[in-house]
């Protein structure tokens, strides 16, 4: 079977990207002839380091030139390079993970193949005939494009964006897919039905830790990863919990490990720095920007705690690393970080103020026996998402569509 595997903007190693390298290496591992579209030529190679998946073997059809902004913009034209190649290859089967995907749809009766689509976060829901609420009311999306001119910057980009939108995707499309359970209750509430929840997968290079180092040997790190950006909530973290935390625990530390890629991230560092002094935190927190690999595992090797503080986060992959290796999570009570890694409580502690955040990282620094329980409870639930799980209920779902 060919399988053509959609995605619009490889060149990052985030949430998506992720989930777009899975499902190709997936579709490989399973026995298809795979091939890869891209709005823009991308690092191949940078997969092996990023995530441990070696992408090169595949084909790859992209526009001919390489953008690192207007990445949002891409998302509305994501359909191009699949139209251009579809005729050529003619897929049995294409992977798609974004929903302005009308012009593939119309191919659909002309050529045979069938369609699969990943939903990481409906913007339905915030824009178009469907919406149910406005896009400033969701607080992930308000953190970060709620100012002048970056609202101007999304609300462009959705116009743009409902002009390819394929409508219902329980209508056009053989199987529907969300990446966490709060995504699929948003797109219920759009579309009236519930699509399949398949969570990412860990990253291959990410190994469940077999024997986490123990409470006594860890020190009273808190760690936070993720790039260096606004909805991210490093600011919020540094001038709100960490005044309060150094109060129940004096010696804590704060240890946030990122990336600074584009000049936006590289402000919010320096804005992050500056709060740290004005807050009186500074001497309590680190920030390492662009860190290699072995710095983050040390440091999520060292740490007590692990700390989310995005809003609505749609699933969080830094936190299912952090619960590979052994790590409590604090994520706030919202989003697919909250439902299906912390499931609701279950597995990790939530909170919605600052105060509640202090309260549970509190608990977790001091209480060896709590953080124990909550340790064994994160690698529990992440042995169901590893790589090889996720092969597999890919090649059960893929051989009941066929």
């Amino acid at each position: 079977m060919k399988v053509l595997v959609t995605h619009h903007y490889w060149d990052r190693p985030g949430g998506g990207e992720l989930v777009a390298g899975a499902f190709a290496l997936a579709f490989s591992t399973m026995g298809h002839h795979v091939e890869l579209t891209a709005t823009t030529r991308f690092c191949v190679s940078c997969y092996k380091e990023w995530f441990g998946m070696d992408l090169t073997k595949f084909k790859v059809h992209s526009l001919p030139f390489k953008l690192r902004a207007f990445g949002i913009y891409l998302r509305a034209l994501s359909w191009v390079p699949a139209v251009a190649v579809i005729p050529r290859m003619k897929p049995d089967l294409v992977f798609i993970d974004f929903y302005q995907t009308k012009p593939i749809v119309r191919l659909k009766r002309r050529y045979g193949f069938k369609t699969i689509e990943y939903i990481h976060f409906p913007f339905e829901t915030v824009y178009g005939p469907r919406k149910i609420r406005s896009w400033r009311d969701d607080p992930y999306l308000a953190e970060r494009y709620g100012k002048f001119p970056w609202d101007i910057y999304l609300m462009g980009s959705l116009w743009l964006s409902e002009r390819f939108n394929r409508g219902n995707p329980f209508k056009v499309h053989e199987l529907v897919m969300a990446n966490s359970r709060w995504t699929a209750d948003l797109v219920k509430q759009i579309h009236g039905e519930y699509p399949l929840v398949v969570n990412p997968p860990l990253p291959p290079n990410v190994n469940v830790a077999m024997e986490p180092k123990p409470f006594e040997e860890r020190q009273d790190i808190v760690v936070m990863v993720g790039r260096f950006s606004n909805e991210k909530r490093y600011h919020w973290v540094v001038s709100e919990v960490m005044p309060r935390l150094v109060k129940e625990v004096p010696d804590v530390r704060l240890v946030i490990i990122g990336g600074t890629g584009t000049v936006p991230s590289e402000n919010y560092f320096e804005k992050t720095i500056e709060l740290a002094r004005k807050s009186g935190v500074f001497n309590n927190v680190v920030l390492m920007k662009n860190a290699p690999g072995d710095a983050k595992l040390n440091a999520l090797d060292s740490a007590k705690v692990f700390l989310h503080a995005t809003i609505n986060e749609h699933w969080g992959v830094a936190v299912a690393e952090a619960m590979a290796r052994g790590l409590p999570v604090v994520v706030h009570r919202s989003g697919g970080a909250w439902s299906d890694l912390a499931m609701s409580g279950e597995v990790g502690l939530g909170y919605e103020n600052a105060d509640e955040a202090v309260n549970a990282i509190a608990k977790l620094l001091t209480d060896g026996r709590a953080w124990g329980d909550y340790s064994r409870r994160s690698l529990e639930r992440v042995r169901d998402i590893t790589f090889d799980r996720f092969v597999e209920r890919l090649a059960e779902l893929v051989k009941k569509m066929l």
